[in-house]
């Protein structure tokens, strides 16, 4: 039913609690999509028929006897291609990982499984992860949604266009830089990052184990927000959504609004104006510990990357794809003493930060500057793929380097998302504000 592709992952689990769709006819569903579709080997790395099918029957059971697992239990959804699942292919997009069968399924999905959530297969997405282009030459660039030839935004390329193309009700993904909310922004989903250590990353192919973190991309909040409850163990249900009157934003100046293009400025600036007329406070702030964290980043990301995988990419650096070859080892020379003392200034900047923000409710920026680039230049023109990875994740990286939980929202304007940043392990309430926000951007559209 054609219908199945307009409904959320809440809506399909909803009517599945009702008794008005049969998981195993939606399973059946998004496999036939996923096969009959031109792009679907772009984007699925493997697709786990047998395995849904099979999960999909024990759904059907259990919903007839009124003993459904979860509020998801029955949905569809996809994995990214860096978490295990027992028997099947995990290679996190690199053929330095060519042919690793998982073991063990990773811990989120377990919990997942044990929630009665259908598994549709892996995605693909950049080549372990260090890239937030999407742009992956070794196995497949997803196409973007909006943008014929441009690339989708990674890493969790496919997880995202799973989603946007109607291959799956939601995608989970991992997000190290901005790796969940890049490519949801990019194909007009919701992207949420909770605070690192928030869910377990037990089985899941390791970028930075400080800053890796394991997040959904849907098409509402509530999608969001089921699934998180469900990756943590527990389910967790949004109340009715409260007007944004009376909450108080700010806007970040610092670094994030420098050289937003065109496009994503003026979906940022409508944005604002809606959540303005709706009644919140909007102020704009300067915020000095931001831009001394952006300083940092070359001393944290890619010396933990390179230490995380250099005896395998030194056994066979001809395998990668050249530019992700070279972001990798240009942490090879940095020295511990300045990775340390790095970190400990993080640690007070980010202490700075979350006081100089503590009256608001949340921070806004545009999820990214820019807005996907062409497939064709990035692949030819080496230094414009190493200007636009570092602009697509400039902003997201603020989230990830301040400690604190983010959500992506679209704005309606295609691959152009809205940033909403929150406290450290807060998800909740920033999920609560995210429902609220969400509401009112898609008023007149």
């Amino acid at each position: 039913m054609s219908e199945f592709n307009s409904l959320t992952a809440s809506e399909l689990g909803d009517l599945i609690g009702k008794g008005e769709i049969d998981p195993v006819e939606l399973t059946e569903y998004f496999i036939s999509q996923i096969d009959l579709s031109p792009i679907g080997k772009k984007i699925y790395s493997t697709v786990t028929s047998q395995l849904a099918l099979e999960q999909a029957k024990g759904s059907k059971i259990r919903a007839k006897l009124g003993r459904r697992l979860s509020s998801l239990d029955g949905v569809p959804i996809s994995w990214k291609d860096l978490f295990d699942i027992t028997g099947y292919p995990c290679e996190a997009g690199s053929d330095l990982l060519g042919g690793r069968l998982a073991n063990k399924n990773a811990k989120v999905y377990n919990f997942a499984e044990a929630h009665g959530l259908i598994c549709l297969g892996k995605t693909h997405m950049s080549e372990l992860a260090f890239s937030g282009l999407g742009l992956n030459p070794v196995k497949e660039t997803p196409p973007c949604v909006n943008y014929p030839g441009a690339v989708p935004g990674g890493s969790s390329s496919g997880a995202a266009t799973s989603v946007a193309f109607g291959l799956a009700a939601a995608g989970i993904g991992s997000d190290t830089g901005g790796s969940v909310r890049i490519p949801a922004a990019w194909n007009n989903l919701v992207g949420f990052k909770p605070t690192a250590g928030k869910l377990s990353l037990e089985g899941v192919v390791p970028l930075c184990s400080r800053f890796d973190t394991v997040g959904p991309l849907t098409k509402s909040v509530e999608d969001a927000a089921r699934l998180f409850g469900i990756m943590g163990g527990k389910e967790i249900e949004l109340p009715a959504p409260k007007p944004v009157k009376g909450l108080t934003f700010a806007i970040l100046k610092t670094v994030a609004m420098e050289n937003v293009v065109d496009l994503p400025k003026k979906a940022f600036q409508n944005s604002i104006e809606k959540l303005r007329e709706a009644g919140a406070n909007i102020s704009e702030i300067s915020v000095s510990s931001v831009g001394e964290a952006m300083d940092l980043t070359g001393l944290l990301y890619s010396p933990e990357a390179y230490a995380t995988w250099r005896h395998k990419i030194e056994k066979s650096p001809d395998l990668m794809f050249e530019k992700i070859l070279e972001r990798f080892r240009s942490g090879a020379n940095v020295l511990a003493a300045d990775f340390i003392n790095a970190w400990d200034k993080l640690i007070d900047l980010r202490k700075q930060y979350h006081s100089e923000v503590e009256a608001y409710d949340a921070v806004l920026i545009p999820t990214s500057p820019i807005i996907p680039p062409e497939v064709g230049r990035l692949v030819d023109d080496g230094d414009f793929y190493n200007s636009q990875n570092l602009l697509a994740l400039r902003n997201t990286r603020i989230g990830n380097l301040m400690g604190g939980c983010s959500i992506t929202l679209p704005t309606h304007t295609h691959s152009c998302g809205i940033l909403i940043m929150g406290r450290p392990n807060e998800e909740e309430r920033l999920l609560r504000l995210a429902q609220a926000c969400e509401l009112v951007l898609a008023r007149n559209r």
